[in-house]
């Protein structure tokens, strides 16, 4: 007996669930004063660009000529449209009065009685409303025929297919050992050119060379000024230790000494 309570509780749940929410809210049944106006649903069948395609439309339609056109009863046909479209679309009614107008203006100068003298001098009243339809209707037929052709997206489908890796067989070129060799030497040429040199500074202070040279002048006395000089330090050696010398006698710290004009040269360190 459980089971088929548990049975007739889950139909009941899914005769319950909502068919609609309205404002977030579940509605399982309809309500009693629910009201559908009338024009909830507009089917538009024809649709004119303007008042003169509805003009075109109404002349084809009766396979009238354009060039003598029934005012009256045209103007009766259009007027009906008008009135249409006053009840179900004021907006668009503006411009549709407009030609009503005209076409009204057209009627009464065709009826007005005139002479022959007068017809001959006057223009149809009719000229200028037909040079318009008559221009509009090229430009409809034009549009019509550009509208026809093939367009890619509507008519035409353009495939598209990703192409296949390209995959080129490399052709080695065929070089003689001689015509290597010969590139060979000329890159090792261009190398040469380019060759960088990287000099190194060598760690000869100009202090603790002053420091050495009064630590051996220290208690000797006079010493030759050409024993101060080491040749294995080459040329810097030798520019540091003079440096050395020619800080210390400004210093005055040693002293040289030379008996006559080109003779040896000595140096000692002077007494404190």
């Amino acid at each position: 007996m459980s089971e088929v309570a548990e049975q007739d509780s889950q139909a009941g749940a899914q005769q319950e669930l909502p068919f609609a929410l309205v404002y977030g809210q579940a509605v399982t049944e309809l309500p009693i004063d629910l009201y559908i106006p009338p024009d909830a649903l507009e089917v538009f069948l024809e649709a004119f660009e303007g008042p003169l395609d509805l003009l075109l439309y109404l002349i084809r339609k009766q396979n009238i000529d354009i060039l003598d056109i029934p005012v009256a009863e045209i103007t009766k046909q259009y007027m009906g449209y008008v009135e249409l479209m006053k009840s179900v679309r004021l907006e668009l009614a503006a411009e549709y009065l407009v030609m009503a107008a005209m076409l009204a203006e057209i009627k009464s100068r065709m009826l007005l009685p005139r002479s022959a003298e007068t017809e001959e001098e006057e223009d149809d009243p009719r000229a200028e409303l037909i040079r318009r339809l008559q221009e509009y209707e090229r430009y409809k037929a034009a549009a019509e025929g550009l509208d026809e052709l093939p367009r890619v997206g509507r008519d035409i489908s353009v495939p598209r297919l990703d192409a296949p890796e390209a995959r080129a067989r490399k052709l080695l070129p065929d070089v003689s050992l001689e015509e290597l060799l010969l590139s060979m030497a000329e890159v090792l040429r261009r190398a040469d050119m380019f060759e960088s040199h990287q000099v190194t500074r060598e760690a000869l202070s100009t202090r603790e060379r002053m420091s050495e040279v009064l630590e051996r002048l220290k208690g000797a006395g006079f010493v030759p000024f050409v024993t101060l000089f080491t040749a294995e330090e080459g040329r810097l050696g030798v520019v540091v230790t003079f440096m050395a010398v020619l800080e210390l006698i400004k210093e005055q710290l040693v002293e040289l000494v030379q008996n006559e004009p080109f003779a040896p040269i000595h140096v000692r360190a002077r007494a404190e």
